[in-house]
């Protein structure tokens, strides 16, 4: 059935630019002004480093950039300007959400379901669907393009997401999945089986410098650690429960797959081969399965779980039946 893309309403945004005024802590001294500033105002680093590229950071009337470092008991301002208008048309699209309250949704996204919406992609998205369903008032601070939005899965990965609906909670979220407070639990159905029953996978991670649209562990990128331990093993196939540490584009199909034990089902980083054939497997077999984080009004510490969805099921089935 066609999506109609619905018109709503939207919540009135900030017209105004508003200024933040900080003093640097004797313990952000010696680090990076945009990874400083990012911790003292609880926006991300990426808004901190375009705000710097704007000339909104100061210190005086001096412009502030990303790799200064302040002196401690410095005085920093920055200019934030209004939120852009948003990208995103509201759609109704049915959504599995596990929790809900005044500040925070939990939701359990489908595989197919991009997070927000792209080139070559403009509707059918997660940001879209909760836009609908929030009438439009959802924090900005995701960028116009993903509101709401703090942190991604890919299109074919399903599980649990959390999203912000106003830029307090946001700026919180964002802080927590920054600092690495939150926990991220994973199910994955993997090619073959890696060495020993548990371990870590630190690859570093960086675009590969072939082919733009895959990640690769490579020297040179990004810290990437990932924890995982083996639930059940079959010929040719195991079911692991991994963790991430950080939060790397495609970290886990990047690291699986460095291990020689590719994300059962992921054709761009060698997840196919005759027995995912054999099984019909629609997709990589990567599932989100488990959320922890604090929720930033109340201070709770909140945990949610969601089953695998029936494509884990089947291929389990195919595995014991072979």
């Amino acid at each position: 059935m066609a999506r109609h893309p619905k018109k709503l309403p939207q919540k009135p945004t900030p017209t105004q630019e508003r200024i933040w005024t900080g003093t640097i802590q004797t313990a952000d001294a010696y680090d990076r002004a945009d990874v400083a500033l990012a911790r003292l105002s609880g926006e991300s680093r990426s808004r901190i480093q375009q705000w710097m590229k704007q000339g909104l950071v100061t210190l005086g009337s001096k412009p502030v950039g990303p790799r200064d470092r302040l002196t401690a008991e410095s005085s920093v301002s920055i200019r934030i300007p209004p939120p852009p208008a948003r990208d995103v048309t509201p759609e109704s699209i049915p959504l599995e959400i596990l929790h809900e309250d005044t500040d925070v949704l939990v939701i359990n996204k489908p595989s197919g379901m991009h997070v927000h919406p792209g080139a070559g992609r403009p509707t059918g998205s997660l940001a879209a669907a909760l836009l609908h369903h929030c009438e439009g008032k959802l924090a900005p601070g995701g960028g116009p393009d993903r509101p709401g939005i703090v942190h991604r899965l890919d299109r074919e990965t399903t599980g649990l997401l959390v999203a912000a609906k106003n830029d307090a909670a946001h700026r919180e979220l964002s802080r927590q999945f920054r600092e690495r407070e939150t926990e991220k639990t994973y199910l994955a159905f993997v090619l073959g089986r890696p060495r020993g029953d548990a371990g870590t996978w630190e690859g570093s991670i960086g675009r590969h410098p072939v082919i733009r649209q895959r990640m690769a562990v490579r020297t040179r990128g990004r810290t990437a650690k990932t924890d995982w331990k083996i639930v059940s093993c079959w010929p040719g196939a195991s079911l692991l429960e991994l963790q991430l540490h950080t939060g790397r584009t495609h970290q886990i199909r990047v690291h699986a797959s460095a291990a020689g034990c590719p994300v059962a089902g992921d054709a761009v980083y060698g997840g196919t081969n005759p027995l995912t054939r054999a099984a019909k497997v629609p997709r990589q077999l990567l599932h989100a399965y488990r959320l922890s984080f604090t929720h930033p009004k109340t201070g709770e510490y909140l945990s949610f779980e969601a089953p695998p969805p029936a494509d884990f099921a089947a291929f389990q089935s195919y595995l014991d039946e072979r």
